[in-house]
This record gives C-alpha cells, structure tokens and sequence, in this order.
C-alpha cells in the first residue's frame, strides 16, 4: 500500500526478507500505472485516480463497549496429538529445530501435504459431476514466489482431491489475474464460478479472469478475461453469482461487476471507498467490508446494486473500530443460535494511521450485529503469544523480525454459515488454528498445526511458518485444508471430540 508502515522496533531490523524489499517496488509501479493511466477520460475505470465513481457519505466511526483483552483459553491436547511447550502459539528457534517430521499437532492428525508454496485463498467444491476439487493460489508475492528453482509459484493450482490423502493436481491457472491475484481469489459454489482480479501489497490496474468450474472442477473453462475493474487486491462475491467485486484496498476503490454472463461481464457500480476484504450478505443488501487505512469494520447498504436499479447508490451503515484494531483483513457474516454475528480478523501488528501501541497484534473477534448500526465486538479469538507481554518476550523469534510476518492473525474461514461450530485461522508463525465457537460469548481454542519448517527466502532461511491463507473444510471427513506459504497446500483431520456435529 502507499501509505507508510508504522512498524516500530520490528521495523528497524537488520533482516529484511525478500517480500519486504519488493513491496516499495510494487507500490512505485501501482503510482507509474495511475500516472499512465490519467489522460483518460473520467468514466473510463481505467483512470485509476480517486473520486470517480460514487463517494458514500461517511458514518460516525464507533468504538462500542468491549470485552476486557485476554488470550482464548488454550487447546487441551488429547492422546494422539505433538504439541508444543511453553506459551500457546510461541513457535521458537529451538521448536523449530525440533518439529517431528509432521509438524506439531493438537487435536489433529496430519493427512497429506502438496506443492511447495501457498498464497492466501483455499477452496473446496463438489461439480455437478460430483468431482471434488481443491483451488488455491500459490504465490505470497508474485514474481517474487516464483523465482523459485522449478517455479512452484506460478498460478493457482487445481488439486483433484477425490482422496484427500492424495491429492492430485490436475491443473494450473494462469491468466494475469490468476498469475498474481493477490488476496482476490474467490469462488462461488452456486454457480461454479471461480474468479479473481490482479492484485499485489498495494493494487494493480484491474484485469478480472472468469473460469467455470461447474461441469468439471479439475479442468476449468475460462469464460473472461478483461481489464474491467478499476484496482485489484481482494474481493467479494454475491452469494447468488451474479455480483462480483473488485477491492483496490490501497485506493479507494471498490468496482461491482454484473457477471450474470460470465462470458460478458460488466461494470455496473464504481465505489470512492476504502475495501479490504469483503463479504456480502445472503439476500446480497449488505457488504460487510474490512478498511485497512482507517482502521475499523463498515457495513454498507449495497441493495441497490444487487437489485440492478438505474445509476445505483450505496449508503453506509454503520462503522466500528475496538482498542486492538490493527489492518482489518475481513469480515464473515455467520449466526449462532439464530442470532447474527461477523467474524471479524485483522492481520500483522501495526497500523497505518494513529500509531498502535507496542505490541498490539492483530487477531480476531466475533461482532454482535443485531443492531447493524451499532455493532459491538464480544469476545476475542487470540493466542497467549498475542497478549502484549507475551509478545514482547518472542520479540526475536523466528519470523518475528519481518512486520509482514510474525505472530498474528491472517485469515479466517468457517465451515457453513449457520452454526458453523469451529472457526480456522492462519495465524501466520503460529500455523493454522482452530476455536470452538459454539459459546459465541466464550470461545476456546480446541486445536492446532504448526507445519514442518521450510527455509525459505520468504521466511529469511529460519523455517518459520507463512500461514497466510483462508481455510477450506471437508465436514464429512472433519478436514481442514490450508496452505502455508513456504511449503504448500495441507490436509489435517480434526479429531471427532473437536468437531462433534460436522
């Protein structure tokens, strides 16, 4: 992003691993492409400056009642499981160095791994054929990723996953967007439309790609390819398919496009708003959308957009920030006992405006909506290495030397929306986390993966995890698959007393 990363101490360090250094690169390329970009004419979405489109009148930001910061109770590791010592989520050099071959599990079996590099997106789908299928995009930073020796960087890799203990890849992805698609990669299981728009650190002129997965998900068809969204980072997609949206998340800038035919897609609404991640409600009325720059959660009213009205309006809700705000990554919608929530996940351990304090890390939270205009977090999902003191203590942990690294929350993924049970999270150097959430007031950590070290560039050599990506889940086999950044794409099985009701 263009704004200047408060970084504090971590910032200053004598390591400085190969995605940092390339970041002031690609944000001074973002700025070469606006600058090219600029003697077009205004309703043109290929002129990238800010304030065409819709400006949305701002809400008051809201910083609501909140529970008092404490760590999530830790996992209790059952017969079976490799756990680690010492404070929950503290991965060491000396841990590190001791990993059994499988990594350290709680709760969990190791079933199969695949690839050697991950990004930040994992999904899981069944076409119409009954193929079940995995797609995950494989670079933390494109071209970087794929310098490689044997480039296993190079698009988003499609995995026939008929035996998840074998997973088999039958595909890869490569179109611009799917090349370098950044946090944007999204699937949407009704229509079997997976899709993403070209992204990186900061945005990217936005070329969207458009390939159907519906008829056979180990092979998919390109519908589109385009240059039709203004700025690419991350996405969202309409439950129903017939909405897909592109996020600039440096700019402000988010692009709706009409994919009704996939074949043909259209921009339809162009947004002056600051989007991370986003996520859209059921009916397709709302967007529950992550502002990195500002530091807080916005619900928009985006009805009219999905209802397809002439020269359509969005209106903003209601917006929240909380005392450990760092960059929201993204918000879910999700109900428990009836009753709406957003699971809410930011990610590294600084701001971009307003200084943070020392220590305060980025985690996740689960926010009571139901009143959407005032929303109100309740309780926390967060390791005990998150906690200030505990933080500070890991200060020279492996991994922790990178502000782009080390020990925070990424991203989150549930299995269903209704009742979901378990929450998954990329904890970044702590690996792949999951929590029990059926007490939405009360949550607790029930079960882990730290993945075997991998020395890589991305990571400075000292084999620290770069858990990044959303999780995808198999309920019936209790699995959650994830890719770590450094080493590839994983399947763990939760054990049945995690997971009672998959």
């Amino acid at each position: 992003m263009r704004q200047v990363w408060t970084v504090g101490r971590k910032g200053t360090s004598r390591r400085l691993p190969l995605l940092l250094a390339v970041f002031a690169l690609l944000a001074a390329l973002g700025a070469v492409a606006r600058a090219g970009f600029s003697s077009k004419p205004p309703t043109d979405l290929f002129a990238l400056g800010q304030g065409v489109g819709q400006t949305p009148a701002m809400v008051p930001v809201q910083n609501n009642r909140q529970p008092p910061l404490r760590a999530t109770p830790r996992a209790r590791c059952l017969r079976g499981s490799h756990p680690l010592s010492g404070v929950d989520g503290r991965v060491t050099a000396a841990a590190l160095k001791a990993s059994p071959p499988t990594g350290y599990t709680c709760n969990l079996t190791f079933v199969a791994h695949q690839g050697r590099s991950g990004g930040f997106k994992v999904f899981r789908y069944v076409d119409r054929h009954g193929h079940v299928c995995a797609f995950y995009d494989t670079a933390l930073l494109f071209p970087i990723n794929a310098f490689q020796t044997g480039g296993p960087s190079l698009g988003v890799a499609v995995l026939d996953m008929s035996n998840p203990a074998h997973p088999v890849q039958t595909d890869t992805l490569t179109t611009v967007s799917m090349l370098t698609p950044h946090e944007s990669l999204n699937l949407n299981p009704k229509r079997g439309l997976l899709a993403a728009v070209n992204g990186n650190p900061a945005t990217e002129p936005g070329v969207v790609s458009i390939y159907d997965v519906s008829q056979d998900c180990r092979h998919p068809v390109l519908d589109s390819s385009l240059p039709i969204a203004r700025l690419g980072h991350e996405s969202g997609f309409s439950p129903d398919g017939r909405t897909f949206y592109a996020a600039g998340t440096a700019y402000k800038s988010i692009t709706a496009i009409d994919v009704t035919n996939p074949k043909a897609p259209q921009p339809i609404w162009q947004g002056v708003e600051y989007s991370h991640g986003m996520t859209i409600s059921d009916n397709g009325d709302r967007a529950y959308i992550a502002d990195p720059v500002n530091a807080n959660l916005l619900i928009l009213d985006i009805s009219q957009i999905q209802h397809r009205k002439s020269h359509p309006q969005a209106r903003e809700i209601s917006r929240l920030t909380w005392n450990t705000v760092t960059i929201p990554q993204n918000a879910m919608p999700i109900r428990i006992h009836g009753k709406p929530y957003l699971l809410e996940f930011d990610e590294y351990a600084f701001r971009f405006k307003n200084v943070a304090p020392p220590d305060t890390v980025g985690a996740a939270r689960l926010v009571d909506i139901s009143n959407e205009r005032h929303p109100r977090v309740v309780s926390n999902l967060r390791l005990q290495v998150d906690q200030p003191a505990q933080h500070h203590a890991a200060d020279h942990d492996p991994g922790q030397l990178d502000p782009a690294q080390g020990y925070a929350a990424h991203y989150c993924g549930v299995p269903r929306e209704v009742d979901p049970e378990i929450v998954a999270c990329s904890f970044i150097s702590s690996g792949l986390r999951v929590f029990d959430i059926r007490d939405p007031l009360h949550p607790r950590e029930v079960a882990y993966f730290v993945a075997p070290p991998s020395k890589q560039p991305e990571n400075g050599g000292d084999g620290s995890n770069f858990a990044m990506s959303k999780p995808a889940f198999d309920p019936a086999r209790r699995e959650i698959w994830y890719t770590d950044g450094t080493s590839g794409f994983y399947v763990v099985r939760l054990f049945k007393s995690v997971w009672p009701n998959p």
